[in-house]
């Protein structure tokens, strides 16, 4: 079975629908959501109007810290997000707040755990970016392979059975098998709003038969999905961004 999983979305619809297309192409069998389906960008009701239809479809979805936020104001988060999202809330209906408040912190699927942040408190909302903290997120977790997003950066870890770790920035289109020996973690880039230099939109497709993780980016009209969020009155810098993929 090939899995499509996107991650950070943030309410970015042009990077979202391209993103999707090219899933379908390559003939996508499953779709994983792995959170923050608003913040930051012009078009969350469409955005998580789209999840809903998918999740109603079969596709699995687990929540972000910005989706969290919705509905808890206690969730942290910078000037510029906080400015987005106080404008997201007066954008969403009650079913689109609804679904986002009932998302699970994780899932769990044949050895494979989605989760937004990472596996060992995912309501922390932890930001993997080295190997300590890849380490901690798989040796709290039977899974042979976790998947996440939340730091907007492509990366790969693995641990073997003597704790060895290993860890780099995979190469997007090159496909990795994920040896059966060793635990992984699959940390996704962003769709909605990349922060590795690169303003293409990023997703991952994986497939169950071979064990094959392989990053995939997809250029997309980043000049429309910036003038929709300056359209709208958010901060400037958040359509600045995306043109840099910073």
């Amino acid at each position: 079975m090939l899995i499509a999983l996107f991650a950070d979305i943030h309410a970015n619809r042009q990077a979202f629908e391209v993103c999707l297309a090219k899933a379908r192409e390559a003939g996508a069998e499953q779709i994983v959501l792995l959170g923050d389906f608003v913040g930051y960008g012009a078009d969350p009701d469409w955005v998580v109007t789209t999840a809903m239809d998918l999740v109603g479809q079969g596709a699995v979805a687990v929540m972000g810290n910005h989706d969290c936020a919705v509905g808890s104001p206690k969730v942290q988060l910078n000037a510029h997000a906080q400015a987005a999202m106080e404008w997201t809330r007066g954008e969403l209906g009650l079913p689109q707040r609804q679904f986002l408040a009932a998302l699970p912190m994780k899932e769990e699927q044949h050895s494979r755990l989605y989760v937004h942040s990472e596996a060992s408190r995912p309501e922390n909302w932890i930001y993997v970016t080295d190997s300590s903290g890849a380490s901690r997120s798989m040796q709290s977790t039977f899974a042979h392979v976790t998947f996440c997003g939340h730091v907007h950066k492509p990366a790969l870890y693995s641990l073997s059975v003597t704790g060895k770790m290993t860890s780099f920035v995979p190469t997007s289109g090159a496909p990795i098998q994920l040896l059966p020996g060793r635990q992984w973690l699959v940390v996704l880039g962003s769709v909605g709003q990349p922060r590795d230099g690169n303003p293409a939109a990023a997703f991952a497709l994986f497939n169950t038969d071979t064990r094959e993780i392989t990053y995939c980016r997809a250029p997309y009209d980043v000049e429309q999905a910036a003038a929709r969020i300056r359209d709208n009155g958010l901060p400037t810098w958040l359509a600045e961004r995306l043109l840099v993929g910073k």
